[in-house]
């Protein structure tokens, strides 16, 4: 019975990604922190959590989602044909339970933070869900995805303090234009296949240099706006120089791809984004600590 848990617990985990939390979870992190600062509040072990539960179980709701409306399509790409509902290592039914489970969580967890973070879960149940179907109307699905994850560190501000500023609004913007951009390179390998199956992405619309050169203005509109950030919430040297670190490593991904060599799109979507929000994250909270 051990075993059989085990393996359905990495099942359910490869279906969502798990391991691609590592993009939001950091910016979370900064939100919640940077919320603890600016209300004066106390540490609060129960709202961390609540403010993490919140943030797996909404990623748990978006990525099932995703792979139960797109099951047909992730079939027919060979790329994506051995993911876990295509090839019945989960169930289509297990799946919808796990949606409808971690909808629940999430917004429980909200009920328990505060009144403002229950009333809008509902939109962000809205932004999270809508985005699976973006990619059959329209090119900027990209920017959707972003918006998805971007929820992130306003959600765990507004945890903590209740309410809206515009630092962590910034810091949202920021996290949408990073994201939007690496997943315009992550698009570049169903360039082909999009553009035979009438799919909308970047790269099916622009051709593959132009994909890139878009990711690269995403990219640097999004270091504008996490500097902008630091000046807004008074941040420190520590905070500019985890920026510096952050700006360079996104950058360092676009000398790795190229329209010529796509082989190296999924080392740079994982290893170095991964990296740059840990990064990023480490070095702004130690500023917020400090």
């Amino acid at each position: 019975m051990s075993n059989y848990l085990t393996k359905k617990i990495i099942d359910f985990s490869n279906l969502v990604k798990f391991s691609h939390t590592i993009f939001a979870m950091p910016f979370a992190l900064v939100g919640f922190v940077l919320g603890l600062r600016d209300s004066g509040g106390s540490f609060s072990i129960q709202s961390l959590l609540l403010v993490l539960l919140c943030m797996v179980s909404a990623r748990n709701v978006a990525m099932s989602f995703n792979r139960i409306s797109d099951r047909n399509i992730d079939k027919l790409n060979p790329r994506t044909a051995s993911r876990e509902i295509p090839s019945e290592v989960v169930k289509l039914r297990a799946a919808v339970w796990f949606l409808i489970i971690n909808s629940l969580i999430f917004i429980v967890s909200t009920y328990f933070i505060n009144s403002l973070c229950f009333y809008l879960s509902p939109v962000a149940l809205a932004v999270i869900l809508g985005y699976s179907f973006t990619k059959r109307f329209t090119w900027f699905c990209h920017l959707i995805l972003g918006l998805g994850l971007a929820l992130a560190p306003i959600g765990a501000y507004l945890a903590v303090t209740g309410k809206f500023e515009m630092a962590p609004v910034l810091f949202s913007l920021g996290v949408l234009c990073w994201v939007s951009g690496f997943d315009i390179i992550y698009a570049l390998q169903d360039e082909d296949f999009d553009k035979e199956n009438r799919l909308y992405s970047i790269p099916a619309w622009l051709g593959t240099r132009k994909a890139l050169l878009f990711s690269v203005v995403l990219h640097t509109v999004s270091i504008l706006f996490f500097v902008f950030a630091g000046g807004v919430a008074h941040m420190g040297s520590i905070y500019f120089i985890g920026t510096t670190v952050f700006s360079v490593l996104i950058m360092l991904q676009h000398t790795k791809v190229s329209s010529k060599d796509l082989s190296k799109v999924n080392q740079v979507f994982f290893l170095f984004n991964g990296i740059a929000s840990i990064v990023f994250a480490s070095f702004a909270i130690c500023d917020l600590l400090s």
